[in-house]
């Protein structure tokens, strides 16, 4: 072989090699780049007390935990206006009520033209599902896919809104076909050559706490504690002292603990007797013989007073623990699924709650207010591999924050105008130095089912500062170190007027920065 020859052929030679070395390191970068899947639980109502990986007082969550154990927890996590439709609108959009328009669950239409981030997932090449409860009154946009319960939607035999804009109904338990039905799509529906983003939301565990019927005789021989401020008498608090959540007054006999009773009357027996109307003659003999000894003993005896308050805050307990046992159940069925599949190193695993709830603390059920059980919520998330972080998360974050993390995962950029603030940099193990010190807080719904008074806040690390307006003009402080109870009232008093003045212009500081044109005044406040 010539000297020519050889160099050729030894220069080929190199060629192809490094032309198969570049061809392996493109498929390795392609692989190494191939977007990542989003599995977005939410559950309604879901309270971090009754999550085992938060507080073990009440239940065990094995398959929320095991989100917890095996990714993050965020221990600061709240959401911006705590009521079930304009915190899927914050959620949705990454922008605060005043923005996305959505206000309250009475009075408003969710604008469905606006920019949300399933819509900028789907132009950027995903595919994109929501399955579950909607409660926003227009239809969806923005999903290759979705499939909703109208309005609450129903524990047993539901009924969905497809996207033929058909009603149909569905035989089973509606946390169980929610599952099935998301899990269908993922194996069954969607293009596996695209990455996905599903939103898998459900109706549990939202009032009135009707159980799988295999979980009837679950935590019967449980006795819940009772908390400590459960007997609030509301001193210092008259926004407080006026709602109609009360477990003891508020909570209906009927509708709320199923104490059924065909010669008597309850404001909400009509809406209990449909929503039990929905089960098969075979289901609702069964869900008769478990209930009908509780209810003759329950007249029988005719509990009054604080017997009757602690009575009915068991049988609240008990239905809602219920609940999130099935509710569990199907979290576990979902990550078996994905780890079935080979899914879990390039998915992230998202599960929340729209918002936080009342478990007797202040003597209440329900939400809305900005203290602490109803503003914060739930947050734990199963990393994809690449995010090696585990364990607790500590910095505030909020629920306009899951629209621009789920951009920036997918690399789909920001926009401008979104409020919230991506939280790949928490997961990616940093701490910003210029994180959020304060978050905003703006509850519109009045007067309306519960009749919590309008308010807006502002809530740091240590403090809670909040003003009741519209029909009253309050204003609340708290030390949430010496005070997590949110008993003491301590706006007025002097020692706190540095506190409430520096709140009071990270406050206004916050309602400009979001636009929002319910504002105090300064002037008139007399700072």
């Amino acid at each position: 072989m010539n000297n020519l020859h050889s160099g050729l052929l030894y220069s080929l030679t190199g060629v192809t090699a490094l032309a198969s070395m570049s061809s392996c390191a493109s498929q390795k970068k392609t692989e190494e780049q191939k977007p990542f899947n989003i599995v977005y639980i939410m559950t309604d109502d879901h309270t971090a007390q009754m999550m085992s990986c938060y507080d073990k007082r009440y239940m065990e969550t094995p398959n929320l935990d095991r989100i917890a154990n095996d990714g993050v927890r965020f221990t600061n996590s709240f959401v911006a206006n705590s009521l079930s439709g304009p915190s899927r609108a914050c959620m949705i959009t990454g922008k605060h009520s005043c923005a996305n328009k959505f206000y309250d669950n009475t009075t408003c239409v969710f604008d469905s033209s606006q920019q949300t981030f399933p819509k900028l997932l789907q132009k950027a090449g995903y595919q994109t599902a929501l399955v579950g409860k909607w409660h926003l009154e227009s239809l969806p946009t923005g999903f290759n896919y979705w499939e909703i319960v109208p309005g609450q939607g129903d524990y047993y035999n539901p009924r969905f809104i497809t996207m033929q804009n058909d009603t149909i109904e569905k035989q089973g338990y509606l946390t169980n076909l929610i599952t099935d039905m998301s899990i269908d799509w993922m194996e069954n529906q969607r293009d596996k050559d695209k990455p996905f983003c599903i939103l898998i939301h459900h109706k549990a565990i939202h009032r009135n706490w009707l159980p799988e019927l295999k979980y009837l005789n679950e935590y019967e021989d449980k006795t819940f504690t009772m908390p400590d401020n459960f007997y609030d008498d509301y001193e210092g608090r008259p926004a407080a002292a006026a709602q109609e959540m009360s477990i003891f007054k508020d909570m209906d006999i009927m509708y709320d603990t199923k104490m059924l009773d065909m010669n008597k009357d309850s404001r909400l027996k009509s809406a209990y007797l449909n929503f039990i109307g929905r089960l098969t003659p075979e289901e609702r003999k069964q869900y008769d013989d478990f209930y009908a000894p509780i209810i003759k003993e329950f007249y029988q005896k005719n509990p009054q007073g604080k017997e009757l308050a602690d009575w009915k805050f068991q049988r609240y307990m008990r239905d809602y623990a219920k609940v999130v046992k099935t509710l569990d159940d199907n979290v576990g069925r979902v990550l078996d699924y994905l780890k079935e599949k080979n899914l879990l190193d390039n998915t992230l695993v998202v599960y929340t709650s729209d918002q936080g709830f009342y478990m007797g603390e202040h003597g209440w059920f329900d939400k809305r207010f900005m203290y602490e059980e109803s503003m914060r919520t739930p947050l734990i998330m199963r990393l994809p591999k690449g995010f090696d972080r585990k364990g607790d998360i500590t910095e505030m974050v909020q629920n306009i924050d899951y629209a621009p993390t789920f951009l920036e995962l997918a690399g789909v950029p920001v926009p401008e105008d979104i409020h919230g603030v991506s939280l790949l940099p928490l997961l990616k193990g940093e701490h910003p130095q210029n994180w959020r010190n304060a978050l905003y807080y703006h509850f519109y719904e009045y007067p309306a089912e519960h009749m919590v008074k309008r308010h807006y806040g502002v809530r740091t690390d240590r403090y809670k500062l909040i003003h009741f307006y519209n029909d009253i003009d309050m204003w609340e402080l708290y030390d949430l170190q010496s005070d997590p109870m949110e008993m003491h009232n301590l706006y007025g008093q002097a020692e706190y007027e540095p506190v409430v003045k520096e709140l009071k212009e990270e406050l206004l500081k916050l309602q400009e920065q979001y636009n929002d044109p319910v504002r105090f005044s300064p002037d008139r406040d007399k700072e």
